[in-house]
């Protein structure tokens, strides 16, 4: 049976519940006679302004996920390696349930659908594929290449108020360090549509397969270079969990790819310190447009590595 998420101990999710804020803010607990029903409490830290923050949500529900995969008799399958999301709307702070859907329990991968519900309303809906990733595999081949980015101790730490005055509670939960080659926030662009920032947990907890789901949409929006203003929503998310990563930071590279009818598509990658790109996500959000889109001015080379 998979893990209540109450207490502490070992978690469906890989995890350890109680000794992180990240697993007690997504904690699942299970309802007696298995029926896919689990009750959560969606935490006001992990917020952007009042709205929590949709990678937390995310990760919250693949913690369901793996927990509801883990009540029907199988092999066990502790990690998320895909998710499909749609936000259809903002959710509220507080107690809330997540229902699931095993649709399908394989031997490799199982599917289980979940949704957030609050106060009789679905907020997000996510299809997810879960299994098992083998922390000694390796790449048989591939053409991504890890940015080369200022190392973490040389970035300075975004603060938990951001440049327009928006409270970022979030900020408080996990130690972001947007590269300062960059050099961009709200009413100061850039002109480039990309970023790179690192991504830690303040009280020392490791990243594994779950908080990943956190890493891709933890970051801001690259269209902030691009001098876009106001909120940018993400209306539809896709994620790959490709690989257990190496203890320490993260670092995300965030870039918009088109910017049309105020509706942008952003590529999100993950990498741990191996240089190994260990999670990788598209974005569909919605985005405000004022004028012409920032022009380019020096940030620094904006190259990545091998290119």
């Amino acid at each position: 049976m998979a893990s209540s998420g109450t207490g502490t101990g070992a978690d469906a999710g890989g995890g350890v519940v109680g000794e992180s804020g990240f697993d007690r803010a997504t904690a699942v607990a299970g309802r007696p006679g298995g029926d896919g029903v689990f009750d959560v409490a969606i935490d006001a830290g992990w917020s952007i302004g009042a709205v929590p923050n949709g990678g937390y949500q995310l990760a919250l529900l693949g913690r369901a996920a793996v927990a509801a995969a883990g009540e029907v008799e199988g092999p066990e399958h502790p990690h998320v390696l895909a998710a499909t999301a749609q936000y259809v709307a903002p959710s509220p702070v507080g107690p809330a349930e997540v229902r699931t859907e095993v649709l399908r329990r394989g031997r490799r991968v199982s599917q289980v659908r979940t949704r957030l519900v609050a106060d009789g309303r679905t907020s997000v809906d996510v299809s997810f594929t879960v299994g098992r990733l083998d922390p000694a595999a390796e790449p048989w081949w591939t053409d991504a290449a890890m940015p080369a980015a200022t190392p973490f101790a040389d970035c300075p730490r975004t603060p938990p108020i951001g440049d327009s005055q928006l409270p970022l509670p979030l900020m408080d939960q996990i130690d972001q360090r947007i590269d300062p080659v960059h050099r961009f926030g709200f009413g100061r662009p850039t002109g480039s549509g990309q970023f790179w920032a690192w991504l830690a947990f303040p009280d020392g907890r490791p990243h594994d397969p779950l908080s990943l789901l956190l890493a891709v949409d933890a970051v801001p929006p690259a269209t902030v270079g691009l001098g876009t203003v106001g909120w940018v929503p993400t209306l539809a998310l896709t994620a790959y969990v490709r690989a257990v990563p190496a203890p320490g930071p993260v670092l995300v590279h965030q870039r918009a790819r088109l910017v049309e009818d105020e509706l942008v598509d952003e590529v999100c990658d993950v990498w741990d310190r191996r240089g190994r790109l260990v999670a990788q996500a598209t974005h569909l959000a919605a985005v405000r447009t004022t004028g012409p889109a920032a022009t380019a001015v020096d940030s620094g080379s904006g190259k990545t590595a091998g290119s």
